[in-house]
């Protein structure tokens, strides 16, 4: 079964939602405020987290930051009142799989819980604990997402940042354009396309690559191969 962790200290809310979790078929612990949050995270293995924003202890922000920094493949999702778009792009800009905002229908959550469990969701093998691609042309901190190329700090989008996740994560093996599709997402939870998929990697080979570094190799028909090492 799926483990499920809640961060949230409305206390009514959380049992609520454990419940009904429960009553889904996942396993759930809760947690009321950061400090919990970061001792389960340490000592349990959970599938998803479901993250308030605003904690007694301090904010989700910060906590997703952590989680991220130290589990970038574990999925988070943002649950709050927090409904300003700057709050959404942040969450997202985190590495945060989806920011749901409160009041929100249960059918919708679990709808999204599992997307983002599928997104997740990658053969053990090929997960790394790495969290930095380094090379004397290009530096890539996924935890901190941020990125240097030929000693020159890039601008890079969080779609951008999640594509070379995956793609480093597999070095050396083909990633099919279907399993980028289900990685990638915009800002407002939609999937791209595949011909935004396209465009977005085209973009960012013209931001890391030049003639003498090449690191994506497109495989026709199939998708993408990480190359350098």
């Amino acid at each position: 079964m799926e483990q499920i962790l809640v961060v949230e200290d409305d206390l009514a809310l959380s049992t609520g939602l454990c419940f009904e979790l429960d009553a889904a078929g996942y396993v759930t612990q809760a947690a009321y405020n950061c400090r919990k949050a970061e001792y389960l995270v340490e000592q349990e293995k959970f599938s998803l987290v479901i993250l308030d924003v605003n904690l007694p202890d301090g904010n989700g922000f910060d906590l997703c930051r952590t989680i991220k920094s130290r589990y970038p493949e574990l999925p988070v999702l943002f649950l709050t009142a927090n409904d300003l778009e700057e709050d959404m792009l942040k969450g997202y800009n985190l590495g945060a799989e989806d920011y749901i905002t409160k009041p929100f229908r249960m059918s919708i959550l679990l709808k999204k819980m599992e997307v983002a469990l599928r997104r997740g969701t990658v053969p053990a093998e090929k997960k790394t604990e790495e969290e930095c691609y380094r090379d004397d042309f290009l530096e890539i901190d996924f935890g901190a997402l941020t990125a240097v190329c030929g000693g020159e700090k890039l601008s890079i989008t969080p779609n951008e940042y999640k594509l070379l996740r995956v793609l480093v994560a597999n070095v050396g093996n083909v990633v099919t354009r279907r399993m980028l599709l289900e990685k990638l997402w915009d800002c407002d939870g939609n999937f791209i396309d595949d011909h935004t998929l396209t465009v977005t990697m085209n973009r960012l080979r013209a931001k890391i690559e030049d003639k003498e570094h090449v690191y994506i190799k497109t495989v026709r028909g199939m998708g993408y191969i990480w190359e350098k090492t």
